[in-house]
């Protein structure tokens, strides 16, 4: 392997598998794991996110999990600069690291650098932001959807900072976000081996039921409603909270939350394997595809 340095990163939607497949990759490289998944960060969500289990985290060092609180104000650009650094670290120690989330401009950003986007005039945002306090999140999304379909088939459209970010774009330049994200790659220290995980539609569905009825059987609608006071932060508008805010509020009976909750999470999915199809580096495989995952990165690592 010579003294090349190899980031292998596993993605794909949730409830697919990754977080096992990368304790396996660790374990066999003695390395360590870091998460590109936007919602793991942060403390105060615990079962709406999917974290590995105390008990893995035991089992592998694990880096940018539990490392934010919901309070603090965190971007891309931001964790680019923290990511770097761990992986820095850890290429002192060994030549492999292992990353891994459902997020993929986080993982994007990591392996090809961020878009340079023109910044806008600040007052746009703020009519935008307005607009949505009075308008609700189905305007933004109608908004976008019109200007900018390509993006919207891709963003989390739960998440209405990326909305008004892509909106205040297309409003400010006059032309569409997407189109700033045609990526100039840039040059990182490491080789970047890309594997992404899917299985057939209707397992994949299956597993996220299940996924989600084992959520709620562990506290699910506890733990929302301990952060209900705080529903407004940006880190608390996702899918797995977002319908229980609402069930709160008395939008909806609790079935229908529930029903919402695996909905979402299947559209979530959906997004996720969209985002990720288009990167042509990513080599696909079944999650049981173990050795086969094995053979392909000793052969990309030469």
């Amino acid at each position: 392997m010579s003294d090349k340095k190899f980031l292998i990163l596993v993605v794909g939607p949730t409830a697919v598998g990754k977080t096992d497949l990368c304790l396996k990759l660790a374990k066999k490289f003695k390395t360590e794991i870091v998460s590109c998944d936007s919602r793991q960060f942060y403390r105060e969500m615990n079962l709406g996110t999917a974290k590995p289990s105390s008990e893995e985290l035991r089992e592998v060092r694990h880096h940018l999990i539990n490392s934010l609180s919901i309070e603090e104000e965190y971007d891309v650009r931001k964790f680019e600069k923290d990511a770097l650094q761990v992986l820095h670290q850890i290429f002192q120690k060994t030549p492999v690291a292992i990353m891994t989330g459902g997020s993929g401009l986080f993982a994007d950003v990591v392996t090809a650098g961020l878009d340079e986007i023109p910044g806008v005039d600040p007052q746009i945002r703020q009519q935008l932001i307005q607009a949505y306090e009075e308008k609700g999140l189905e305007w933004l999304q109608e908004e976008l959807a019109k200007v900018d379909p390509d993006y919207f088939s891709e963003v989390d459209r739960q998440n209405p900072q990326r909305l008004i970010r892509a909106l205040e774009v297309c409003r400010g330049t006059g032309q569409k976000f997407s189109s700033f994200r045609i990526k100039k790659k840039v040059s990182r220290s490491f080789e970047v081996i890309k594997i992404g995980l899917d299985r057939p539609r209707e397992e994949l569905y299956q597993r996220i039921d299940m996924r989600m009825d084992q959520m709620i059987a562990a506290g699910l609608f506890d733990e929302a409603d301990a952060l209900f006071g705080k529903h407004h932060l940006n880190a608390l508008q996702t899918v797995g909270y977002s319908e229980i805010f609402e069930f709160m509020e008395g939008k909806y009976d609790r079935e229908e939350a529930i029903r919402l909750l695996k909905r979402n999470s299947r559209r979530y999915a959906k997004r996720q394997l969209t985002w990720f199809r288009r990167d042509e580096e990513i080599r696909w495989f079944h999650p049981d595809q173990g050795q086969e995952i094995l053979d392909w990165i000793a052969n990309q690592m030469g």
